[in-house]
Order: structure tokens, then sequence, then C-alpha cells
């Protein structure tokens, strides 16, 4: 094994983040020398340790399979274990390295069993392995950070979590034009179907039918509230409960991880994520539409013209609505405090561009939210870079208020009253809707990447799977 090479120093210009992997690319060749018959020394388990625990804490923490992967890697140069190879899927983190010579190789394993979205301490985790890799941080230093990262507490308490959850589906019914009423029982409705599927959750039930509760809790709330509405002739927006709590129920960032996944050659974890979206998606359809039939049957009126939408109105309140709605979603990430009004103005930025489109050009929904995607991708990622914060922070926030709540609403009612037709064509373009955001923000991101100098933490332009020939000329 070559000796003990000397730490680089930080460079001291605002690139720091996008010369991580040119740096390992660098370093890796004087690290794992072409010969293997040279006298080997076992590596420090010490190191395999903390790479394995940093990979976990990553991807439990919510990151993408390909920043994990890329951070694993820059932390197996900086702690100098040789050849070290990394796999990385929806549960599992394995990492491999061979000390040369006689000496067999060794492999580390890590399962993932609990997901906990905190987007607070992805982004602590990737200041360590930044520090690390350009020898600001030795090892002994790098697992005594791990540990108070692990120990930490989120930025916010965590009723402020569920608050966050009721504060999306209010913001929501805002811009549906809900009003005032409307946007305190969608909260309401949200918090508590929310607090049903953590009592379930503790008691051992699978998720879907956690998600499926919360939806039936926040559904029934919203129905009731339609009822009450037509009976005493209030003329409440009501159906804008339920719509807001899809919103809060929907899963956005397992769609955009999973094809951001997908595109970076990480298919494995690309299906698995998908497959999470769709059973999620799934369970929401489930609760809503068994409460949707069971008030059908019982005489509530759903009058489909009058159902709850922002259309492409530009109003104030709708911008508001837009604004809270990414900066309620941020708070139940853990995002911290100083980056919410950032990831309210790309709320609201996304908002401008879809409904503009759509009102100057008369464009499909689905063509209105790919330019908002986009354009929300190419900012995401300079922010993240300028404020050298992981770039999901950003994104996974600010796509909530193009979230086919409305859409999907619209096409379990339909289905429900005898339009099956029409209902299963709006449930398809509420996951195209959903796609297109995913895809959008994931093309803003490769626009970033293809004119930029280097990339961010884990996503330079060098050795990236992803980007080699793999039809035509090389």
């Amino acid at each position: 094994m070559p000796s003990k090479r000397e730490r680089p120093v930080a460079p001291s210009e605002d690139r720091l983040l996008s010369r991580m992997r040119d740096w390992r690319a660098e370093h890796e060749r004087e690290l794992t020398p072409d010969e293997l018959d040279e006298e080997g020394q076992l590596p420090d388990a010490r190191a395999i340790d903390t790479v394995l625990r940093v990979g976990e804490l990553l991807l439990a923490s919510g990151e993408g399979t390909e920043a994990v992967s890329e951070a694993m890697l820059s932390l197996s140069v900086a702690f100098e274990l040789p050849r070290a190879e990394v796999s990385v899927t929806f549960t599992t983190i394995t990492l491999s390295t061979h000390p040369g010579g006689d000496l067999p190789p060794i492999t580390g394993e890590r399962v993932v069993r609990r997901r906990t979205l905190d987007y607070f301490r992805v982004g602590e985790l990737h200041t360590l392995v930044q520090e690390s890799a350009l020898g600001l941080l030795d090892l002994e230093e790098a697992a005594t950070r791990l540990n108070r990262i692990r120990r930490a507490r989120m930025p916010y308490p965590n009723w402020m979590i569920a608050v966050g959850f009721g504060l999306i589906a209010s913001s929501a019914s805002v811009m549906m034009g809900g009003g005032f009423i409307v946007a305190a029982v969608a909260f309401l409705a949200t918090v508590l179907g929310d607090r049903t599927a953590v009592f379930l959750a503790r008691r051992g039930v699978a998720e879907f039918y956690q998600m499926s509760a919360a939806a039936v809790v926040a559904a029934a709330i919203g129905l009731g509230m339609l009822w009450v509405s037509s009976e005493m002739e209030l003329g409440l927006q009501a159906s804008a409960i339920i719509t807001g709590n899809i919103m809060a129920l929907l899963p956005g960032r397992p769609l955009v991880s999973s094809l951001q996944d997908g595109i970076s050659g990480y298919y494995v974890s690309a299906a698995a994520r998908l497959l999470e979206t769709f059973l999620i998606l799934g369970a929401i359809v489930s609760g809503v539409a068994a409460v949707a039939y069971t008030a059908l049957r019982l005489g509530v009126s759903i009058n489909l013209d009058s159902l709850p939408s922002a259309g492409t109105s530009l109003e104030i309140p709708v911008l508001v609505g837009a604004a809270g709605i990414a900066m309620a979603f941020a708070i139940s990430l853990a995002v911290p405090l100083r980056l919410l009004p950032a990831i309210g103005v790309l709320g609201v930025m996304i908002w401008v561009i879809y409904a503009g489109l759509r009102a100057a050009l008369e464009v499909p929904p689905v063509v209105g939210t790919v330019a908002g995607a986009v354009a929300v991708g190419v900012v995401g990622h300079w922010l993240a870079r300028r404020t050298r914060r992981p770039v999901l922070t950003y994104l996974i926030p600010a796509i909530a208020p193009l979230l086919p709540g409305s859409i999907l609403y619209r096409g379990l009612i339909q289905i429900t009253q005898g339009t099956v037709v029409s209902g299963l064509l709006s449930l398809v373009e509420a996951v195209m809707v959903g796609l297109a955001l995913g895809a959008g923000v994931n093309l803003g991101g490769e626009l970033v990447r293809a004119f930029q100098h280097g990339g961010l933490a884990g996503a330079g332009m060098r050795g990236r799977p992803a980007a080699r020939r793999t039809r035509g000329g090389y």
C-alpha cells in the first residue's frame, strides 16, 4: 500500500463542492496502483464502519442513490481504503475494499430498515463528506462528527413537523379558493389523519394502511363538511379540504428520487422508488375512493362542475398559497429555517411559469408543468451550489404547488359517480403530471451539469457512470 499522502488544502474559491469528484479521480490513482502483488496491509476497520454509517444515514434521511454512492466513494479515498467499490440499492449499502498482496478483500454491509425524511441531517452529512475529502477532518474527527449528527435534534420540534403537514393542506385549500374556514378545517383534518397514521405505525401496521387511514380520516372530515355546507347552504368549497390533504400525502420525494436514480443509471433503486411511489398513490386512492363511494351511497351530492381548482390564476391569495405549500412542505422535511424564504420564492416561481404558460399559450397542463419544473431545477441547482446545500433540499418542496391533488380527486369522484372512462383518464393525467414534475427538475439539473465546469458534491463531470455511452460512437 502506498505511503500516506499529505492532505490536500481546501480551495478558497466558491467551487469547493464542485471539485470533490475531480479530487477523488486524481488521488484514487495514488491510493490504488494497478499491481495487486505488492505487500498489502489491512485497512482501518473504523474507516470502513464510518463510511458505511454515513451512507446508511444519508439513504435513510432521503438522499438519492447517486449522491450516497459518490459520498461513500469520496470518504473511501479520504480515509485511504484501497480499491473501494460501493453498491447502493433501495435498502442495502455495501462497501468492499481490497488491501492487495495476499490479503483477501474486506466487505461490509448495512441495511436501512427505517426511513425518516430529514434534510437537516442530509445537509450536515454532506458537509462532513466535503470536509473529510478536502482533508479538514481526519478519521477520528469524522467519526465524532457523525455521532453528533446522529444524536442531533432536528431544527423543529416533533409537533412542528406535524403542523407542517397541516399547513400544506391549508395552503392548498387557500390556493383553491377555500377561504379561512375551509383552510382551518383542512389543517385539522390533515393533522388528525397524520396522527392516525403515527398511531398505526407504533403498532406495526404496514405503511400502505397507514396512508390509507390518513386519507380516510381527512376525506371523511372533508365530505362531512361538504354535507354540512350543502344542508345549511353555506356555500363553502369544502372539497378543497380533501384536495389539500391529497397534496400533503402525495409522494413528491420518492417520485423525484426515482427518476433521478433512473437517469443516473441506478435502475434497481429507481424501480424500487417508483414502486414505492405507486404504492403510496394506491393507498391514497383507496382511502379517498372508499369514503367518496360511501358518501355517495349516503346521498351526499358532489358536483363535478364545482370541484376546487386554482386553474391558471395569478391572484395574490393563489401566490401566497403556493409559497405556503412550498415552505410547509420544507418544514415537514426538516429543512433548516434560513432556507425557507428561498423555497417559498421557488414555489411561487413554478406556479407563475405554469399558470402563465397555460393562460398565454393555452398549453396542456403537462407542458406547463415541465416548463415550471425545468426552471425550478436550474435555479435549485444554482442555489444549492451557492449555499453548499444538497439540491433535493430545494427541489422537493418547490414542486409541491404543482402536485396533482385536484386532478386526482376529480378522477376519483368521476369513478365513484359511474363515469369510469373519464375518471381513469383523469388518473392517468395525474400520473403524467407527477412524472413531468420529476423529469422536469432532473432535466434542469442536467442542463446545469452540461454547462458548468464541475458538479455539485457527488455530481461532477468526471467518472459519472450514467454519462458513459452505451450505444453509438465513443
